[in-house]
């Protein structure tokens, strides 16, 4: 029951008579026998440490601000200061942890902090998946940042919150720093006011020198980027002191909900029992023996995952839809989804479900269409909204998918979506994925994954696994695709109702496309023994059969589910027969089924350190398509140039603007005549972007396609992601083009353009960005100069590329 204050005041009175060298003091928590973190320094009234934790969401700005806090502490004041700093290995919506201890005397102890006096929560969901207020020393004081007022946040806390604040006797502050970000212009950054809030309860500094800092620290890290950035962070500093409040709580809990599981009890016992904690932080807890022996996880566990972090979701108006499923197309997290079924497949739906009449899904007549979204995996990036096309007549800024709060609408939506996922998939072999619509309505293979909010790469991914994934094997270079796409503890990757779903797999950053080469040749080799094997058993299996099997045609969905029957009927043949030849083909018959092998990878991989090893897999004419989710720059590793960065955009290595051109992997790969090309943007012209993944995907040969993916590091507000895409296309900065080797080699211009001629200044596209107005801000001389280097390059290329579209095909 003994309070650091009561121990230090019997150290004080042994002090009076007994050296300080003859006797040490600890502090042993009485339940678990653990030292608590309290090092000497802590325990010397003249020579305290202060202890800070704050938890925060991955890209929201807190621990860039708590890197700046630190130092302000450390050269500012007389403390000695230490900073450690903890990262999800997801993107931005990760959790974040930043460990701060400051003090008079040097810091000796270790890194993480286990009792802090300084407790900061900036995004208020992870009250409910994470247990903080442990790590909250008694007495301490716990800021928490939320949309919930100051007189009604007590009753949201979940149980075990109220409890330790009361047992604690926490001194509770409250800020609603989301909406302070929003009124100064700071968008969903709310770093610089948790900042504040927190030199202003700490009492570090006095309170016009704190904030005089801060701004010091504001203008020398967002300088560069531009006197408008810097005069909004100064505006959220001084809105936030009069927006933070001290909460008087009642000294009883009165809680109406506990925090929940991790993961739901419908859940796997292994995704429960082992992923469950991983999510909920508490990993290292688990004992060696919890691991797969094997080192096998299962598939689609992203599904139990329920981030829940998004203060606004989209909501759909069914009156207004116009039913073009492009809203779900640029989903980067697959929370969107659209189906079409017979009306009685909605029998027992939520009184609040809704569905519309078909109308522009004429192959399915006397269907009804329904949308919706999954409210706990939505990021909030507003994608969506931006590609909607639909407008409601009375109010034309409302549109058929608009962005509302969440808390009202989560617990009703969270039913319609438990109901939506039992609602049968349509039969693939009925749907022909030609166009945005019908791609729609199948079901991605890919979904919820740890992708930063707004991602421009996953779209693409999401899509061509539901267009091949249940028949794809995936290489993935080392990258954001690779964090995202297959990391502890869940995996986004899935399987559909028979079982099947992409083969993920990575290797390393400079052997992707060998990796996925190895992939195509052993594949080619099976699928060849497996041939030999059908024709020795012929006499078993039939001669129609065996004709059947060899020459199928598996062009489209109709075409591969034939032949995977036939492939159940061979087993079923062989099953009796034991002999190692039989057993062989029973295991391999599956290879008979048309394999669909893809490399993805980044810019980085692509243009640079894999580059090599691309160029020989092209160069090999195997059968492999290769997806480069182009960001030019290395997104992963925190935005070094590539060479694929373009002129005049500002990155690490290249502080003054990149001053040479991209690489144009596009003509390189089609100098070679037999590589199928496709550049594609799916917010400039989304059925593009379909045409070109088909047609690759059905070329028996190399396919490279190139897509442009807008990324947090490119500085401009992701839910214009979108439209920053489209101004690119308009401005001859990424034309789109495919080029075909099978209409070369009949003779015909291979070659397509599928853009117009530019028809907008490249200042229009660059200059929302940040990587180029950066160097206007810092030097404007260089930054004319090199915006009409880009400009005369663009234009080159345009004029090649119209000249190559524009050849005769051959007589």
């Amino acid at each position: 029951d003994f309070t650091p204050a009561m121990v230090m005041g019997i150290y004080d009175n042994l002090a009076k008579d007994v050296p300080m060298n003859h006797f040490a003091v600890g502090i042993v928590d009485d339940v678990t026998g653990r030292s608590l973190d309290y090092d000497p320094h802590f325990l010397l009234p003249e020579e305290r440490t202060v202890r800070c934790m704050f938890f925060g969401l991955g890209s929201d700005g807190t621990v860039g601000a708590n890197k700046n806090s630190i130092k302000i502490i450390g050269e500012e004041t007389d403390n000695h200061a230490q900073g450690y700093f903890f990262y999800d290995s997801k993107k931005s919506g990760g959790l974040t942890v930043s460990h701060l201890r400051f003090g008079p005397n040097p810091i000796r102890a270790p890194y993480l902090i286990e009792q802090a006096s300084f407790v900061a929560c900036h995004a208020e969901s992870f009250l409910e998946k994470v247990d903080m207020l442990k790590n909250a020393a008694p007495g301490a004081v716990f800021l928490l940042n939320t949309t919930w007022g100051k007189d009604v946040i007590w009753s949201k806390l979940p149980r075990e919150v109220q409890e330790q604040i009361i047992a604690k006797k926490l001194k509770f502050y409250v800020i609603d720093a989301y909406q302070v970000a929003k009124d100064t212009g700071m968008g969903n950054r709310t770093n610089t006011v948790m900042q504040t809030c927190f030199f202003a309860i700490s009492g570090v500094l006095p309170k016009d020198e704190a904030i005089a800092q801060i701004k010091k620290a504001i203008k020398k890290t967002y300088g560069k980027r531009g006197e408008a950035v810097v005069q909004q962070n100064f505006n959220a500093v001084d809105k936030s002191v009069e927006n933070l409040f001290q909460v008087q709580y009642p000294g009883s809990v009165d809680a109406d909900h506990s925090r929940p599981a991790a993961v739901p009890k419908t859940a796997p016992e292994f995704v429960q029992n082992v992923l469950g904690p991983m999510i909920a932080f508490n990993g290292d807890d688990l004992p060696v023996s919890a691991m797969p022996v094997d080192g096998t996880y299962p598939l689609g566990t992203t599904a139990f995952e329920k981030r829940n972090f998004a203060l606004e979701i989209p909501e759909w108006d069914s009156s207004t839809c116009i039913q073009c499923a492009k809203c779900a197309l640029v989903c980067p997290h697959a929370v969107i989804r659209v189906k079409v079924a017979k009306p009685e497949a909605f029998v027992g739906a939520p009184a609040d479900y809704k569905t519309v009449p078909a109308k522009f899904f004429k192959e399915f007549p006397g269907h009804d269409f329904t949308l919706q979204v999954s409210p706990e995996d939505c990021t909030g990036c507003g994608l969506c909204v931006e590609a909607c096309p639909g407008r409601d007549k009375t109010n034309p800024n409302r549109r058929s998918i608009n962005m509302v709060p969440v808390q009202p609408i989560l617990e009703r939506e969270k039913a319609n979506w438990d109901f939506f996922l039992k609602v049968p998939e349509m039969d693939r072999t009925l749907i022909n994925p030609n166009n945005v619509k019908n791609s729609q309505l199948l079901q991605p293979l890919f979904e919820f994954s740890g992708a930063c909010a707004g991602c421009g790469e996953t779209p693409y991914i999401k899509l061509v696994t539901q267009m091949f994934g249940d028949r794809m094997h995936i290489a993935n270079a080392t990258g954001c695709s690779s964090i995202y796409g297959g990391n502890l503890p869940t995996t986004p990757y899935t399987k559909n109702a028979e079982g099947r779903g992409p083969a993920w797999s990575n290797s390393l950053f400079e052997d992707n496309a060998e990796f996925g080469l190895g992939m195509r040749l052993s594949l080619d080799k099976q699928e060849e023994y497996a041939r030999e094997l059908v024709k020795k058993f012929s006499d078993v299996l039939g001669d129609e059969l065996v004709t059947a099997l060899l020459t199928a045609d598996q062009k489209s969905e109709k075409g591969l589910a034939e032949q995977r029957k036939r492939v159940e009927i061979l087993k079923s043949k062989l099953s009796g027969d034991n002999s190692p030849a039989a057993k062989d083909l029973r295991e391999l018959a599956d290879n008979l089924v048309r394999r669909s092998v893809w490399i993805f990878g980044g810019d980085g991989w692509a243009y640079d350190i894999g580059y090599g090893g691309l160029d020989h897999v092209l160069a090999s004419g195997r059968n492999v398509n290769v997806l480069v989710l182009d960001t030019e720059v290395y997104s992963n590793t925190g935005g070094q140039a590539s060479k694929s960065t373009p002129t005049g955009a500002v990155a690490k290595f290249a502080a003054t603007g990149k001053g040479f051109p991209k690489k144009d992997m596009g003509l390189i790969a089609m100098a070679y005549g037999y590589v199928y090309v496709g550049r594609i943007a799916m917010g400039a012209n989304d059925a593009q972007t379909v045409k070109v993944l088909q047609e690759a995907e059905a070329y028996d040969g190399p396919s490279l396609i190139l897509a442009y993916s807008h990324c947090i590091a490119h500085g401009f507000p992701i839910e214009k992601g979108l439209e920053q895409q489209k101004l690119a296309v308009q401005s001859g900065h990424w034309p789109l083009y495919r080029y075909n080797p099978e209409l070369a080699m009949a003779g015909k211009n291979g070659f397509q353009l599928d853009s117009k001629d530019p028809s907008i200044d490249l200042e229009k596209y660059a200059y929302n960005e940040g990587r180029y107005k950066m160097l206007v801000a810092s030097d404007k001389g260089r930054a004319d100069m090199l915006m009409a280097d880009a400009k005369k390059g663009n234009a080159a290329r345009w004029n090649h590329l119209s000249f190559l579209a524009a050849q005769k095909d051959a007589d």
